[in-house]
Protein backbone atom coordinates (compact mmCIF):
# COMPACT_ATOMS: atom_id res chain seq x y z
CA UNK A 1 0.00 0.00 0.00
CA UNK A 2 1.11 3.42 -1.15
CA UNK A 3 2.00 5.86 2.38
CA UNK A 4 1.13 9.29 2.17
CA UNK A 5 2.38 12.57 4.17
CA UNK A 6 0.25 13.10 7.27
CA UNK A 7 0.31 16.97 6.96
CA UNK A 8 1.96 19.01 3.98
CA UNK A 9 2.85 22.67 4.72
CA UNK A 10 1.55 25.61 2.74
CA UNK A 11 5.33 26.35 1.46
CA UNK A 12 5.23 22.47 0.21
CA UNK A 13 2.01 22.86 -1.63
CA UNK A 14 2.86 25.36 -3.31
CA UNK A 15 5.98 23.77 -5.01
CA UNK A 16 3.33 21.41 -6.86
CA UNK A 17 1.92 22.03 -9.89
CA UNK A 18 -1.51 24.15 -10.57
CA UNK A 19 -4.34 21.50 -11.65
CA UNK A 20 -7.96 21.47 -12.45
CA UNK A 21 -11.00 20.13 -13.92
CA UNK A 22 -10.15 19.52 -17.63
CA UNK A 23 -13.69 17.79 -18.64
CA UNK A 24 -16.81 18.77 -19.82
CA UNK A 25 -18.57 21.37 -17.69
CA UNK A 26 -22.62 21.66 -17.60
CA UNK A 27 -23.69 24.55 -15.80
CA UNK A 28 -27.46 24.45 -15.04
CA UNK A 29 -29.55 26.91 -14.51
CA UNK A 30 -33.04 25.92 -16.26
CA UNK A 31 -35.70 23.09 -16.32
CA UNK A 32 -34.26 21.74 -20.34
CA UNK A 33 -31.32 22.53 -18.89
CA UNK A 34 -31.99 19.92 -15.66
CA UNK A 35 -32.90 17.42 -17.76
CA UNK A 36 -30.38 16.79 -20.20
CA UNK A 37 -28.13 17.27 -16.95
CA UNK A 38 -29.80 14.66 -14.57
CA UNK A 39 -30.31 12.03 -17.85
CA UNK A 40 -26.75 12.11 -17.52
CA UNK A 41 -25.96 12.21 -14.10
CA UNK A 42 -28.18 9.06 -13.66
CA UNK A 43 -25.73 6.65 -15.65
CA UNK A 44 -22.99 7.40 -13.19
CA UNK A 45 -22.41 5.23 -10.63
CA UNK A 46 -19.65 6.90 -8.93
CA UNK A 47 -19.44 10.93 -8.65
CA UNK A 48 -17.52 13.71 -6.59
CA UNK A 49 -19.84 15.91 -4.67
CA UNK A 50 -20.26 19.56 -3.17
CA UNK A 51 -21.94 22.63 -2.63
CA UNK A 52 -21.52 26.70 -2.69
CA UNK A 53 -23.23 29.09 -0.73
CA UNK A 54 -22.97 33.03 -0.80
CA UNK A 55 -20.88 33.71 1.46
CA UNK A 56 -22.74 36.10 4.45
CA UNK A 57 -20.63 38.87 6.14
CA UNK A 58 -23.19 39.29 8.95
CA UNK A 59 -22.69 37.52 11.90
CA UNK A 60 -25.00 34.77 12.86
CA UNK A 61 -26.24 34.64 8.76
CA UNK A 62 -26.34 31.97 6.37
CA UNK A 63 -27.31 31.73 3.37
CA UNK A 64 -28.97 29.27 0.91
CA UNK A 65 -27.02 27.00 -0.50
CA UNK A 66 -26.62 28.01 -4.35
CA UNK A 67 -24.68 25.45 -6.26
CA UNK A 68 -24.58 21.80 -5.77
CA UNK A 69 -21.90 20.39 -8.21
CA UNK A 70 -21.48 16.59 -8.96
CA UNK A 71 -18.37 15.16 -10.87
CA UNK A 72 -16.46 12.44 -12.65
CA UNK A 73 -13.17 12.31 -14.20
CA UNK A 74 -15.17 13.81 -17.49
CA UNK A 75 -17.74 15.62 -16.99
CA UNK A 76 -19.23 17.56 -14.35
CA UNK A 77 -22.76 19.35 -13.90
CA UNK A 78 -23.41 22.42 -11.85
CA UNK A 79 -26.48 22.59 -10.39
CA UNK A 80 -27.70 26.55 -9.73
CA UNK A 81 -30.18 25.53 -7.05
CA UNK A 82 -30.76 29.53 -6.34
CA UNK A 83 -32.21 29.63 -10.18
CA UNK A 84 -34.22 25.91 -10.14
CA UNK A 85 -34.67 24.73 -6.55
CA UNK A 86 -33.65 21.04 -5.74
CA UNK A 87 -35.65 18.94 -8.13
CA UNK A 88 -37.27 15.39 -6.88
CA UNK A 89 -35.28 13.97 -9.61
CA UNK A 90 -31.81 15.43 -7.89
CA UNK A 91 -33.14 14.43 -4.85
CA UNK A 92 -33.76 10.77 -5.99
CA UNK A 93 -29.30 10.72 -6.70
CA UNK A 94 -28.58 11.86 -3.66
CA UNK A 95 -30.79 8.92 -1.79
CA UNK A 96 -30.14 6.26 -4.61
CA UNK A 97 -27.99 3.93 -2.59
CA UNK A 98 -26.18 2.66 -6.25
CA UNK A 99 -24.87 5.88 -7.09
CA UNK A 100 -21.67 6.80 -4.54
CA UNK A 101 -21.45 10.18 -3.76
CA UNK A 102 -17.87 11.62 -2.35
CA UNK A 103 -17.39 14.64 -0.60
CA UNK A 104 -15.74 16.31 2.19
CA UNK A 105 -17.28 17.50 5.40
CA UNK A 106 -20.54 16.55 4.19
CA UNK A 107 -22.30 17.26 7.52
CA UNK A 108 -22.73 21.05 6.35
CA UNK A 109 -23.19 20.67 3.08
CA UNK A 110 -25.85 17.93 3.98
CA UNK A 111 -27.55 19.95 6.65
CA UNK A 112 -27.58 23.11 4.18
CA UNK A 113 -29.27 20.69 1.68
CA UNK A 114 -31.96 19.38 3.79
CA UNK A 115 -32.97 23.36 4.55
CA UNK A 116 -34.52 23.17 0.72
CA UNK A 117 -36.17 19.92 1.34
CA UNK A 118 -35.72 16.72 3.67
CA UNK A 119 -34.54 13.70 2.37
CA UNK A 120 -32.28 10.68 3.15
CA UNK A 121 -29.01 10.79 1.83
CA UNK A 122 -27.50 6.74 0.78
CA UNK A 123 -24.02 6.12 0.00
CA UNK A 124 -22.21 9.20 0.65
CA UNK A 125 -18.78 8.91 1.68
CA UNK A 126 -16.93 11.59 4.06
CA UNK A 127 -13.54 11.88 2.83
CA UNK A 128 -12.30 13.20 6.32
CA UNK A 129 -13.71 9.67 7.91
CA UNK A 130 -11.59 7.52 5.60
CA UNK A 131 -8.10 9.11 5.06
CA UNK A 132 -6.66 8.12 8.59
CA UNK A 133 -6.80 4.77 7.26
CA UNK A 134 -3.75 5.83 5.19
CA UNK A 135 -2.40 8.15 8.45
CA UNK A 136 -3.35 11.47 6.73
CA UNK A 137 -4.04 13.50 9.61
CA UNK A 138 -4.90 16.60 7.08
CA UNK A 139 -8.66 17.24 6.79
CA UNK A 140 -8.92 19.86 4.03
CA UNK A 141 -9.68 20.05 0.62
CA UNK A 142 -6.64 21.98 -0.76
CA UNK A 143 -4.20 19.54 1.41
CA UNK A 144 -5.77 15.91 0.52
CA UNK A 145 -5.49 16.81 -2.94
CA UNK A 146 -1.07 17.78 -2.74
CA UNK A 147 -0.98 14.79 -0.48
CA UNK A 148 -3.18 11.90 -2.57
CA UNK A 149 -3.09 13.18 -5.59
CA UNK A 150 0.22 15.57 -5.97
CA UNK A 151 -1.73 18.47 -7.12
CA UNK A 152 -2.26 21.96 -5.99
CA UNK A 153 -5.57 23.50 -6.44
CA UNK A 154 -6.75 27.25 -6.04
CA UNK A 155 -9.15 27.95 -3.45
CA UNK A 156 -9.35 31.86 -5.07
CA UNK A 157 -12.72 31.84 -5.66
CA UNK A 158 -14.09 30.54 -2.32
CA UNK A 159 -15.65 33.38 -1.02
CA UNK A 160 -17.18 34.98 -4.11
CA UNK A 161 -20.86 35.62 -4.97
CA UNK A 162 -22.46 32.01 -6.29
CA UNK A 163 -25.90 33.97 -6.76
CA UNK A 164 -24.06 35.88 -9.26
CA UNK A 165 -26.83 36.12 -12.72
CA UNK A 166 -23.85 34.55 -14.62
CA UNK A 167 -20.73 32.42 -13.08
CA UNK A 168 -17.92 33.70 -14.19
CA UNK A 169 -15.40 31.06 -15.51
CA UNK A 170 -13.17 31.42 -12.39
CA UNK A 171 -16.23 30.34 -10.67
CA UNK A 172 -17.13 27.35 -12.64
CA UNK A 173 -14.02 25.72 -12.91
CA UNK A 174 -13.31 26.45 -9.22
CA UNK A 175 -16.88 24.83 -8.41
CA UNK A 176 -16.52 21.85 -11.30
CA UNK A 177 -12.54 21.47 -9.96
CA UNK A 178 -13.64 20.82 -6.31
CA UNK A 179 -16.04 17.96 -6.74
CA UNK A 180 -14.00 16.36 -9.17
CA UNK A 181 -10.86 16.21 -6.70
CA UNK A 182 -13.24 14.61 -4.14
CA UNK A 183 -13.90 11.85 -6.99
CA UNK A 184 -10.31 11.46 -7.77
CA UNK A 185 -9.12 11.48 -4.37
CA UNK A 186 -11.37 8.65 -3.58
CA UNK A 187 -10.44 7.08 -7.09
CA UNK A 188 -6.75 6.62 -5.97
CA UNK A 189 -7.27 5.45 -2.32
CA UNK A 190 -9.76 3.26 -3.68
CA UNK A 191 -7.09 1.84 -6.01
CA UNK A 192 -4.67 1.15 -3.06
CA UNK A 193 -7.11 -1.85 -1.48
CA UNK A 194 -8.28 -0.23 1.91
CA UNK A 195 -12.53 0.14 3.02
CA UNK A 196 -12.32 3.61 1.37
CA UNK A 197 -16.59 2.44 0.68
CA UNK A 198 -17.89 3.70 4.35
CA UNK A 199 -21.06 5.49 4.06
CA UNK A 200 -21.89 8.81 6.45
CA UNK A 201 -23.52 7.42 9.47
Amino acid sequence: MEEFLSDISVEEIRKLPLEMFRGDVFVVSDYADFQRAIAMVRRESVLGFDTETKPSFRKGRRNKVSLLQLATDRQAWLFRLSRIGLPRELVSVLENPQIVKIGLALRDDLHSLHALQPFEPRNMIDLQKIVAQYGIKAQGLRKLAAIVLGIRISKAQQVTNWENPILTESQILYAATDAWVCYAIWRKLNSHGADVNLNLP
